[in-house]
């Protein structure tokens, strides 16, 4: 288990070495939540939804995970194009170690960029309903992070161009994201919106930490949990597959 440690803690260090791009990583949720949180505040709270901010923290904060975890597998590209992955792969460990390393820092690390916006919400007006509510809200942030960097590894694995992997991603991150419920209710959606975001994984994170965090749960905190746990296995899975068969 010594390799899953050194992985993650690389991941770890690089993340806490790359200030800048830890601030322009919060740039975007900040933009969403000051723009949507208090432009559309007013129109939320007259059509009867309540406090705006209360709604959008929790969908703020999955969007950030998202973003952060499944860009994390551009991160095996640069080991690839740097020679670190052959070091690696030639290691005497299993590749599901190796892969399960890499998984855990990039998990972490998504899951530190969200408590960063958890504090950055709470400094817009947004209250949980209590301290004890943190927890679930945490696990929850750790099924997301773990279920998106699986995906963006396998993805990885499975390209070569690093342009590529970017258009990819950005051709899911942002259907993902929109489609997730974090900016609008999912009461009363037409049909064919309403089952894409069924279909959505980041549909049931953002719900589970909205259910945690304030009490309004669309599918239930049970159901949320069921499926983010079912989906994280089946991606780690899949990217245990893909790290398998790569070749550096």
């Amino acid at each position: 288990m010594n390799i899953v440690y050194m992985l993650w803690l690389r991941q770890l260090k690089r993340y806490i070495r790359s200030k800048p791009r830890i601030i322009a990583s919060l740039g975007q949720p900040m933009l969403y939540l000051l723009g949507f949180g208090f432009g559309f505040g007013p129109v939320f709270q007259k059509a009867g939804q309540g406090n705006y901010i209360q709604f959008l923290a929790p969908g703020m904060i999955g969007m950030t995970i998202l973003f952060t975890s499944i860009f994390s597998g551009i991160e095996l590209m640069f080991d690839r194009q740097f020679g670190f992955l052959k070091e690696m792969l030639v290691a005497p460990q299993p590749r599901l170690l190796l892969m399960i390393g890499r998984t855990l820092g990039g998990a972490t690390t998504a899951v530190f960029q969200g408590t960063i916006v958890i504090v950055i919400c709470m400094i817009a007006g947004f209250r949980p309903l209590s301290i004890s509510a943190l927890p679930m809200a945490f696990a929850f942030m750790v099924l997301v992070a773990t279920l998106f960097t699986a995906l963006g590894t396998a993805i990885a694995c499975a390209l070569t161009d690093m342009q590529g992997f970017q258009m990819v991603m950005n051709f899911l991150v942002m259907p993902i994201f929109f489609l997730s419920g974090a900016l609008f209710p999912l009461t009363g959606l037409p049909v064919v919106m309403g089952i894409l975001a069924k279909l959505d994984p980041l549909t049931y994170g953002v719900d589970g930490i909205r259910g945690a965090m304030i009490g309004a749960s669309h599918f239930g905190v049970g159901l949320d949990f069921l499926v983010l746990g079912v989906l994280a296995m089946a991606f780690l899975a899949l990217g245990a597959r893909q790290f398998s068969r790569i070749e550096a």
